[in-house]
């Protein structure tokens, strides 16, 4: 198998410089030119043998850069999009994640900046948990947040 060509492994090597990618975010990146399957795979195969590419690392960048704004299912989401798997998520969310009232805390600091006053009514209520649910943030939490709010 010959070695990938020196512009496409320039395009990779840029990409990579500029911000972590996933396998799955490259080999598309890289697969629009005229570069053949096989020559892209080799190429991604010698960058994560070398350490230049590793899905690990993308999704723990990923969660640090996402993880004051979204939920977990929104997290997973996002990362199942983009190639990766489900150990590798599962592996990043706890690793930068590991209390779950950290993401209570998180949806009530969403919340605050948002609304910041307690909904009026059923209308204004459904409003702010389908904002905390299209964050990413699941029912539970969702109820707790609005509830909370309540008692305070």
């Amino acid at each position: 198998m010959s070695a990938a060509p020196p512009d496409l492994r320039n395009k990779a090597l840029r990409l990579l410089s500029q911000r972590e990618h996933s396998r799955a975010e490259l080999r598309r990146k890289l697969s629009g030119g005229d570069a053949a399957a096989e020559t892209v795979e080799a190429l991604l195969d010698d960058f994560e043998a070398r350490g230049w590419q590793s899905d690990r690392r993308f999704a723990v960048a990923y969660v640090d850069a996402h993880l004051g704004r979204y939920g977990r299912y929104r997290l997973e989401q996002a990362l199942r999009e983009r190639g990766i798997d489900a150990a590798t998520i599962a592996e990043a969310l706890e690793q930068r994640d590991p209390d779950a009232g950290d993401e209570l805390q998180r949806a009530q600091a969403l919340w605050r900046k948002k609304f910041g006053r307690p909904p009026a009514d059923a209308q204004e209520r459904a409003r702010q948990a389908r904002f905390l649910q299209s964050r990413g943030f699941g029912f539970e939490i969702i109820r707790r947040v609005i509830a909370g709010l309540d008692d305070e």
